[in-house]
């Protein structure tokens, strides 16, 4: 058994993505169907199987990098390590990631698109609230897409060709909802593209390490979370949706659009200069 697992390190990447997936599922399901049969409550079910299919990548990875690739440390292969060099690098990415959504929404009010509103719940649980939210988001999906994903393609691909791979995959992923959902969002689609490309830039730049792109991912989710769950703001309806947002989504506008193209330039300048 050893052998065959040893051989699917030289199987293309799309096989080896294949495999691991299927594994992945075949291991969640036995678990996750008593769930889906047994409790009611949608939200508690969706919590339950995320947690669940997490736990088990997490698990499968290491024993991916073990029987595979023969690498028992493989999450350090991926960037995922305690280090202080890490750590900075997450605090970083938070005051990044919060302070672009700020200017964000600060441009728009100086400009007259948005009134700023006095929150309606108590701030500090909303900050708070959001600070894990956006760091468990930026966790989860930056160890799936920069860490296992990136690792993949770039053992069979150029860094070019690994990178926007990277970042059309995961623009795509995000629409694995119903159909009238994806029209809906469709928009944001360009803007995920180039968050994907900052990612993978801002881990390139720090030398592989997942600490800013994890906390660049948070702070971005963090700073959205404050001003939508707080009901910080209201579009005053000066310019037509498109520009700050369709659905008040900044990530289905202009401005957003505009925001990452700005963030995914100055990144990949500081990677081009750090090599």
């Amino acid at each position: 058994m050893k052998i065959n697992l040893v051989s699917l390190a030289q199987r293309p990447a799309p096989l080896r993505l294949g495999y691991f997936i299927l594994t992945l599922l075949l291991l969640w399901l036995p678990f996750a169907a008593p769930i889906y049969l047994l409790v009611r409550d949608s939200n508690l079910v969706s919590i339950l199987t995320m947690v669940l299919l997490y736990v088990e990548f997490i698990v499968l990875l290491k024993l991916w990098g073990k029987h595979v690739y023969q690498q028992p440390q493989i999450l350090k292969q991926y960037g995922l390590e305690l280090t202080r060099q890490n750590g900075v690098d997450l605090l970083r990415g938070l005051a990044l990631g919060l302070i672009n959504i700020l200017i964000l929404f600060g441009i728009q009010g100086f400009l007259g698109w948005l009134v700023w509103q006095q929150p309606k719940v108590f701030l500090l649980k909303i900050v708070l609230e959001g600070l894990i939210v956006g760091l468990g988001i930026g966790f989860a999906e930056e160890l799936l897409f920069r860490g296992w994903l990136l690792d993949e393609l770039q053992r069979d691909y150029s860094p070019r060709v690994a990178l926007w791979t990277d970042a059309i995959v995961f623009a795509t992923l995000h629409f694995i909802k119903p159909l009238k959902a994806i029209i809906q969002t469709l928009p944001q689609f360009p803007a995920l593209v180039l968050l994907g490309l900052t990612q993978v830039w801002g881990k390139r730049w720090r030398r592989g390490r997942l600490g800013l792109p994890m906390g660049l991912h948070g702070g971005l989710v963090w700073g959205y979370y404050i001003i939508n769950i707080g009901e910080l703001i209201k579009y005053s309806g000066k310019v037509p949706d498109w520009v700050p947002g369709i659905n008040n989504n900044p990530l289905q506008g202009m401005m957003g659009v505009l925001l990452m193209s700005v963030l995914a330039l100055w990144i990949r300048g500081r990677t081009q200069r750090s090599r």
